[in-house]
C-alpha cells in the first residue's frame, strides 16, 4: 500500500497497515463494503468459514486492570475460567475500556496496532486452518493472514482459552 493509498483509510486501518508493512507481513487491509463487526458477518462478506475468523475478545484483568486480548477462533466461544487462570481473574471489558486501551471500537479489533500493549493469547483452534482473517482497526476492514503469521506477528503464546465444542 502506498503513501496516498494509506492516507485515505480510517486511522485504526492506517495504524494496523502500517504496523503489517513494518513486519513484512505480505496482506494489506482490505475494506469490504458490509460491516464484519461480528464473525459471522466477517465470514458472510468474505465468503469463508466461520472458524477461519479470528475474532479478537477484549477483557480487562481485574487486578491491574491491563487489556487482555484472546485472539480466537470465529466458530468458538471463549471459557472466562482458562483465560484467568492463565492470566488472573479478568472480567468483561466495555466499550469504553476496549476503545481506551486498544485504540479500537469492538468490531473492528486487531490483533496488532494496539495503543497500548495488551496481554495476549492465541487460540490453539485458529491452526485447523491453513488461511484466516483479522479486523484491520475498523468494522469494515480486515486483513488475511496464516496462524503462524498471527504468532509472529503478535509474539502470543498458543493456549487452550475455549468452552469445548
Amino acid at each position: 500500500m502506498c503513501g496516498a493509498e494509506l492516507h485515505s483509510l480510517p486511522e485504526g486501518v492506517q495504524r494496523v497497515a502500517q504496523a503489517l508493512q513494518h513486519a513484512g507481513h505480505v496482506h494489506a487491509p482490505v475494506m469490504l463494503d458490509t460491516a464484519a463487526r461480528t464473525a459471522q458477518e466477517a465470514a458472510d462478506g468474505l465468503g469463508v468459514q466461520l472458524g477461519q475468523i479470528a475474532k479478537s475478545v477484549v477483557f480487562k484483568r481485574k487486578v491491574d486492570e491491563v487489556a487482555v486480548l484472546v485472539v480466537t477462533s470465529g466458530d468458538r466461544r471463549v471459557d472466562e475460567k482458562k483465560v484467568s487462570a492463565l492470566v488472573g481473574q479478568v472480567g468483561r471489558a466495555d466499550a469504553d475500556f476496549v476503545k481506551t486501551r486498544t485504540g479500537f471500537t469492538i468490531g473492528g479489533v486487531s490483533p496488532v496496532a494496539h495503543l497500548n500493549p495488551p496481554v495476549t493469547l492465541l487460540d490453539q483452534d485458529l491452526w485447523r486452518f491453513a488461511e484466516i482473517w483479522a479486523a484491520a482497526g475498523h468494522p469494515h476492514a480486515v486483513f488475511c493472514l496464516q496462524p503462524d503469521d498471527l504468532k509472529h506477528l503478535t509474539g502470543a503464546p498458543l493456549a487452550n482459552v475455549v468452552e469445548s465444542p
